[in-house]
């Protein structure tokens, strides 16, 4: 899984806003797997990730909350000192550019789910497979 539905999200920045959001997805049991939020001009932009893209879709239409949805590349690696770092150098390497990050964790998992928005989807989520797929191999 080395694409993913990524949901961006202007809220405005009020005590509750994000509250709101995010207690309204898990009413409908959409699970966030990783996000990240900052204010900018005086909006809270919010980036996640969700178990269930369709009915985020539909929670975030319900509450008419202005979203967009982006493709992004996701690698999920061990949660230990270096993987953040081997994989962003991976991307570099390539000269894939990443215009963002964050990261999260699939629930029951003990890997990190990295989240890059990159300007190269496709070569990013092929190079991130293989990063996985070289992970994989060491652990067995």
């Amino acid at each position: 899984m080395a694409k993913a539905k990524e949901f961006t999200v202007t809220i405005e920045d009020k005590p509750g806003a994000l509250g709101k959001c995010f207690v309204a997805l898990a009413e409908r049991v959409v699970n966030i797997l990783a996000f990240q939020s900052y204010v900018e001009e005086r909006e809270n932009l919010v980036r996640f990730l969700a178990d269930d893209p369709l009915t985020a879709k539909a929670v975030l239409g319900s509450l008419r909350m202005n979203f967009e949805e982006t493709d992004v590349a996701v690698v999920r690696l061990p949660h230990r000192p270096g993987e953040l770092g081997r994989a962003a150098s991976r991307l570099g390497e390539k000269k894939i550019n990443i215009d963002y990050s964050y990261c999260g964790m699939d629930p029951g998992s003990t890997r990190g789910l990295l989240v890059f928005g990159v300007d190269n989807l496709t070569s990013a989520a092929t190079l991130l497979d293989e990063l996985a797929a070289e992970d994989a191999l060491e652990d067995a």
